[in-house]
């Protein structure tokens, strides 16, 4: 989970812990594919495997800024975010290994931050969205809650499109 400095327990240690059980999850479902495979939709929608794992990594570590920064830093996206559907997909030179080895740099800072973070109490305000509550703030609990279920959730959605791509499955 964690590498180098304090290793989390209690209440931290059980949030690190099932996140990663998730990320876990994610990334078992992509196990043998090749780029070429990752990169295929399965479906009707824009999702492919290699683009699970870019937009659950961008996701956390857009929230994790939000975490240090508030809604502000999250706003500040490395390269912009002009095409929303690009995160869903694997662009013209993108790799799965490659895709996997950001998603583990992006998971050991996030397990870094927390292990840091004088306690999970620490509140910002959300960004103005449609989606959320005008006026409401989200403790660092409240954003790993997220995270976890946002992982959890596009890890069910790569076990149906690895089951559609080759019959595989991530569990069963």
């Amino acid at each position: 989970m964690t590498s180098g400095g304090a290793v989390p327990h209690g209440e931290r240690a059980d949030l690190l812990q099932t996140l990663d059980k998730h990320r876990g999850f994610l990334r078992h479902t992509v196990r043998d594919l090749t780029d070429e495979q990752a990169a295929l939709r399965t479906t009707v929608s824009e999702l492919c495997l290699g683009g699970l794992i870019k937009h659950v990594s961008g996701t956390e570590a857009r929230w994790m800024r939000f975490v240090v920064g508030g809604a502000e830093a999250m706003r500040a996206e490395p390269g912009g975010r002009a095409d929303w559907q690009a995160q869903f997909r694997m662009a013209e030179g993108e790799t799965l290994a490659g895709l996997l080895a950001g998603y583990e740099r992006v998971a050991a800072e996030t397990d870094a931050l927390v292990a840091s973070l004088p306690d999970l109490d620490r509140v910002h305000a959300l960004p103005q969205a449609p989606w959320f509550e005008p006026g409401a703030v989200w403790s660092v609990r409240r954003v790993l809650l997220h995270v976890i279920a946002e992982t959890a959730q596009h890890a069910g959605h790569a076990d149906i499109i690895r089951e559609a791509l080759d019959g595989a499955k991530t569990m069963g």
